[in-house]
């Protein structure tokens, strides 16, 4: 259904820098790049399906309350690892890895990145 996401920040080089240390352990990478934007994906995909960008308007960005990217890990260590880099890179934790209520085998962990937005690593495979 979604064919991309956009996430905003006020700074591209501190937001580069946080996901370049980030998504890769998760198989995502850089993709693009210019001065007001980013974009990520996975090896092998045509387009980037995760940008960070400068908003349009020009006004600062803002995180949304309530709002939240999830993003898959194939292995709990992932998502583990997801949450290491993202605390090492200056984000926030907004919740450590682990087993959630969701379902028997809903392992995740929640972040908040340099801007505030909220990123979710979540693995559904029984280990």
């Amino acid at each position: 259904m979604l064919l991309y996401v956009t996430l905003g920040t006020n700074d591209i080089e501190r937001a580069r820098r946080f996901y370049d240390a980030v998504l890769p352990v998760l198989g995502y990478k850089l993709q693009r790049l210019s001065d007001e934007e980013i974009g990520y994906s996975a090896d092998g995909d045509t387009r980037s399906r995760l940008w960070i960008v400068t908003p349009f308007n020009r006004r600062r960005a803002a995180a949304g309350n309530g709002s939240m990217i999830a993003l898959g890990a194939e292995t709990r260590a992932d998502v583990d690892a997801f949450y290491a880099a993202a605390l090492a890179a200056g984000g926030t934790d907004d919740g450590k890895p682990g087993l959630r209520s969701y379902h028997a085998n809903f392992y995740a962990a929640y972040i908040r990145d340099p801007d505030g937005n909220k990123l979710a690593a979540v693995c559904e495979k029984p280990e």
